[in-house]
């Protein structure tokens, strides 16, 4: 059967109102909208039901979206709206006090991202083993101790206090310091094993007596860096949708909490939002709820994800649009902070 502009048209605004009411929706409101017969309506709902996108959750009701449905929707019918100039100066005002501290502007994006939605959030630091490192910084602490700071691509600082069992003076420190720049400085953490640093303190020569101890925090801080965090919020609000049943509730949240296998849905195609519906999510505790990840990016490399877990009935164009500006502004705001290192 074919999906003609009529059955797009009605589709389409099934869904629209589903979305709304979170109830079936009948031909008489639908006829209404676009201004033909009840008895049309009925007959192309009764095609779209047909053809599995729509569904008849009993015999006298109207129609709701199968996840087949809302894929059409997604992909072909919906319309993304723009922002109003006031949802962007709300958003805007709640990063405003963070702009400059990475950490704590990620946990205020998932909690902008989960109050908006009214759904779970997620984003992932930036990281991972692809991120290239900056520089080193040493800084003496005490006689005997000296912290080391790494910085990398992804705008990440990671540091490690080591203590040495020989009194530190500046002539060590910046001999440590030009070594770890000269021969680090550029190179993918996933690199720095404990071979290369073996082979690096080898190159110091005489040196290398004392060098143990730094290049131990050398490896903890590469280690750091390379792995990426999944911050939550939200999570509760799963629990106050009547379509999500409490033991899928709980399915959910203990998948959340697995931050590692969690972490792996979100590695999406940078570049757009990507929605992921029910089954598509490719978990057997995501069969009755949506995901929609969008990535952002540091300096033009992406960097790490931005996501939303909430009902199939989610305001998928609204969503799309706060994805995309939350994204967006992570985006220009560190790469603008690595800028400025």
């Amino acid at each position: 059967m074919e999906l003609t502009l009529r059955k797009e048209k009605i589709l389409s605004s099934v869904v629209t109102e589903f979305l709304k009411s979170g109830e079936p929706v009948g031909s008489k409101v639908i006829a209404e909208e676009i201004g033909v017969s009840s008895a049309t309506v009925r007959n192309e709902m009764s095609g779209l039901t047909e053809m599995g996108l729509l569904e008849q959750p009993h015999t006298s009701a109207g129609r709701v979206p199968s996840q087949k449905g809302y894929r059409e929707f997604v992909d072909r019918l919906m319309e993304v709206p723009s922002l109003t100039p006031e949802e962007k100066r709300l958003m805007d005002a709640k990063l405003a006090p963070v702009l400059y501290d990475t950490e704590q502007l990620l946990v205020r994006t998932v909690e902008l991202a989960a109050s908006i939605s009214r759904c779970a959030a997620a984003v992932t630091t930036p990281g991972g083993a692809g991120a290239r490192v900056r520089a080193i910084q040493l800084v003496q602490t005490s006689r005997r101790t000296a912290m080391l700071l790494m910085m990398s691509s992804t705008g990440t600082m990671k540091n490690r206090i080591f203590r040495c069992d020989y009194d530190l003076t500046t002539d060590i420190l910046r001999v440590f310091f030009r070594a770890f720049n000269e021969r680090i400085a550029g190179k993918k953490v996933s690199d720095i094993t404990p071979a290369f640093l073996q082979s690096l303190g080898a190159s110091l020569g005489e040196m290398y007596a004392l060098v143990g101890a730094p290049l131990r925090a050398l490896l903890e801080a590469a280690h750091d860096t390379a792995r990426t965090e999944t911050l939550l919020g939200g999570q509760m609000n799963l629990l106050f949708y009547p379509e999500i049943e409490p033991r899928n509730a709980r399915n959910i949240l203990g998948l959340l909490e697995n931050k590692e296998e969690f972490s792996m849905l979100l590695r999406q195609k940078p570049g757009k939002v990507t929605t992921m519906i029910g089954r598509e999510c490719g978990r057997p505790e995501l069969d009755t709820v949506s995901m929609m990840v969008s990535r952002y990016t540091i300096d033009r490399q992406d960097a790490g994800a931005v996501a939303v877990v909430g009902p199939v009935r989610m305001d998928y164009p609204r969503l799309t649009a706060v994805l995309e500006y939350l994204t967006d502004t992570l985006s220009a705001q560190l790469t603008q902070l690595i800028g400025e290192d």
